[in-house]
């Protein structure tokens, strides 16, 4: 259990600005304090915080209506209490995807995780492709988004994404050995999935970003590891990174940024996200592969650099620690502008409220 009281979040009066907010990150405004951002906040972490504002958590039911607008005004709430100056939401579509069921470790975790099955995909071969039950634009259910776009607190964006990237479930769909093979195997048929994949997520932004409140897109994409990315760049740049450069045109189209967030090192392909694809903003940092203020030192004034308090500090170390990093980050990055303070990848379940709630806490005083 926590004790709120010893931290000055949640805010009492908080004064969202999703316009400043975007201004900052794309250089046209300087902060005297950098704003907050985030890509994803488990449950299990939301879940204290709500009961601290007197909320009642409710579970997600897909059958229910009510249930699910109770769930969005509490998953709204949250992010507005937090003092962030938009709601983040991702839905994807249902892709069949082979999962492996392991027990959910983390000290507040209930119940069992998922993971991508990295041996056997559902699509080996043109009959799988044939046969495999693709959804059309029609399966994926923007309820939720419209929900959330029509019931934003005062002063608050909305921030959309599909949940995953093309890379992403190309690989858990055809599986990261059954990629690795078909790219010498089958190479047609890795470019069929990726396509159908591709034009299934550019239609779901056609019709998302007709939504009346939407400020930007935050794509989610993880295309690297510790020291390299997953496949070569240049199957990411035949297969992947055209997909990216679609999608950032259709926001450009509307005067939106495209944030993208991608685990990893993808420095090989860096250059060519910003200059040839055209993200506004880079987010997921760990520290062991390049700190958030390298990179700023690197890239910044080209792009927007988004969060970088590693993960290992938000999970492992004490609230008084996660305090000093938070200072370092914004003493380093923040006076270069196009900064914008949070978690260097998510906050997961396995992250102390404790040491969230410190993070938030010394950036926001």
């Amino acid at each position: 259990m926590i004790e709120i009281g010893r931290f000055r979040v949640p805010l009492a009066e908080p004064r969202p600005d999703a316009g400043r907010f975007i201004r900052i990150l794309m250089g046209k405004e300087r902060a005297d304090r950098p704003p907050l951002v985030e890509y994803i906040v488990d449950p299990i972490v939301m879940r204290p915080v709500l009961a601290a504002l007197g909320r009642a958590w409710v579970e997600w039911d897909p059958e229910d209506s009510e249930a699910k607008a109770a769930y969005l005004d509490n998953f709204a709430e949250f992010w507005h209490c937090m003092g962030y100056d938009f709601v983040r939401f991702e839905t994807s579509f249902a892709f069949q995807e082979r999962r492996i069921k392991a027990k959910d470790t983390a000290p507040a975790a209930r119940g069992d995780r998922w993971w991508a099955d990295e041996h056997h995909g559902a699509i080996g071969s043109w009959e799988d492709f044939e046969r495999f039950p693709w959804p059309g634009p029609e399966d994926i259910d923007l309820w939720s988004y419209e929900y959330l776009d029509a019931h934003l607190p005062e002063g608050m964006g909305l921030i959309v994404s599909h949940g995953g990237g093309v890379y992403e479930h190309l690989s858990w769909i055809m599986s990261y050995e059954g990629l690795c093979l078909a790219l010498y195997d089958q190479p047609d048929l890795v470019a069929a999935v990726a396509h159908r994949i591709g034009t299934l997520i550019e239609g779901l932004y056609e019709r998302l970003l007709e939504l009346r409140n939407v400020v930007a897109v935050f794509q989610g994409d993880d295309m690297g590891f510790r020291t390299a990315t997953l496949v070569s760049p240049a199957v990411l740049r035949q297969h992947v990174l055209p997909w990216h450069r679609r999608f950032a045109a259709m926001a450009h189209a509307r005067g939106l940024p495209y944030f993208l967030h991608s685990c990893g090192n993808v420095e090989a392909i860096m250059d060519e996200l910003i200059e040839e694809v055209g993200i506004d903003g880079k987010h997921s940092f760990e520290d062991a592969i390049l700190p958030a203020m390298e990179f700023q030192r690197q890239h910044g004034g080209r792009v927007a650099v988004l969060g970088g308090v590693d993960v290992n500090v938000l999970a492992g170390d004490s609230p008084d620690e996660v305090r000093r990093r938070v200072r370092e980050l914004i003493d380093a990055c923040g006076p270069l502008g196009r900064f914008a303070i949070g978690s260097g990848n998510s906050i997961p379940s396995y992250v102390p409220v404790e040491n969230y709630l410190a993070m938030l806490d010394e950036a926001l005083h």
